[in-house]
């Protein structure tokens, strides 16, 4: 046995339930061998990813979930919409021209913080959706990920300004959903992303012309409230979705709605980090990193309870569903309920 099929098998044995591994991983490790070249010891990228999504399909086919893989491509949609309209108006705020103070020294110019190129990417992410979808904009979206993290270190070393952390990871969370756009979406889900950021510039520009600057814009009013605002638009449109889908028995909007909660939450982070200060310290909040940390922490865990028990739920009806279904093909249940 080679070292590249080991690992390969080392990959199947790690994404793939036991049962159909033990069918099928033989097969597929032969078929991913058989379209590699001779002389590679590693397994690609693309490969390890093909292997991880297909392993989940099959972990979520096996507790009755199949519905949840629509649900995400609903919800990247929606975050990929709601990640490109907050970047529209946060690069409208940087573009902003004056003088603005950060935390004891003063940037001058056009763009005020590096949070711009950050934006950036994020406006571009939304153009390569509409002109390439599929694996260009997730290459597209992960570029604007990594520079959304890598901006914190490099603002550090540059002695720059950047957003705020809370921004930040609001952003990246909409990011990584949004990693699961469909691949070959009707034009008008193309439009949404560059709509969305369009729609945002004229409010965020009002705003500056009426003698808003960035540091305002991240954490005060009116546009310090975009964040949570945003948060409770999402909601409300997936809401709105989802029963318009639930009533055709799609219950895709669902799904989706349980994938965005942990962005939603992210997106509140800030008002939730001052009522944990106020409820920890009382008197009037105030929202440091350590409050913020632990607030991420809060919303972070409770999605994943909730979307845990939403699939312990799924895993119980479809194994219900599937012993009455044997019951009746067989006729046990129909003479258990005579006898009764």
């Amino acid at each position: 046995m080679s070292d590249l099929e080991r690992r390969y098998l080392r990959l199947v044995r790690i994404f793939y339930p036991a049962g159909y591994r033990n069918a099928r991983g033989t097969e597929i490790v032969g078929t991913y061998l058989a379209l590699s070249s001779p002389d590679r010891g590693w397994p690609s990228v693309a490969d390890v990813t093909d292997v991880a999504g297909g392993g989940l399909r099959q972990r979520l086919r096996a507790i009755g979930a199949t519905g949840i893989g629509p649900g995400v491509r609903l919800a990247a949609t929606l975050a990929l919409l709601t990640a490109t309209a907050l970047a529209g108006g946060w690069a409208m705020l940087e573009l902003n021209p004056g003088t603005t103070a950060w935390f004891g020294f003063e940037q001058h110019g056009t763009s005020v913080s590096l949070g711009l190129g950050v934006w950036a990417a994020w406006l571009l992410a939304a153009v390569v959706h509409v002109v390439a979808p599929g694996r260009w904009t997730r290459l597209a979206i992960g570029l604007a990920l990594v520079l959304t993290v890598a901006v914190v270190p490099l603002a550090a070393v540059a002695d720059r300004s950047r957003p705020p952390l809370f921004v930040l990871l609001a952003q990246v969370c909409l990011g990584f959903v949004a990693l699961g756009v469909p691949g070959q979406p009707p034009v008008w889900l193309r439009l949404l992303p560059v709509a969305g950021a369009a729609a945002a510039l004229p409010v965020a520009a009002t705003f500056a012309r009426n003698g808003g600057d960035v540091l305002l814009g991240y954490y005060g009013w009116p546009a310090g409230q975009v964040l949570p605002g945003a948060g409770m638009a999402l909601f409300v449109v997936t809401l709105l979705v989802g029963v318009g889908l639930a009533a055709r028995n799609d219950l895709r909007g669902a799904w989706a709605l349980l994938v965005l909660l942990c962005p939603i939450g992210m997106l509140w982070l800030h008002p939730l980090a001052e009522e944990l200060a106020v409820s920890m310290y009382g008197g009037g909040p105030n929202a440091d990193w350590t409050t913020l940390a632990t607030a991420a922490i809060i919303a972070a865990v409770a999605a994943a309870i909730v979307m845990s028990a939403a699939l312990m739920v799924q895993r119980r009806l479809a194994f219900t569903h599937a012993a009455v279904e044997r019951c009746t093909a067989c006729g046990s249940l129909t003479s258990d309920s005579a006898k009764r």
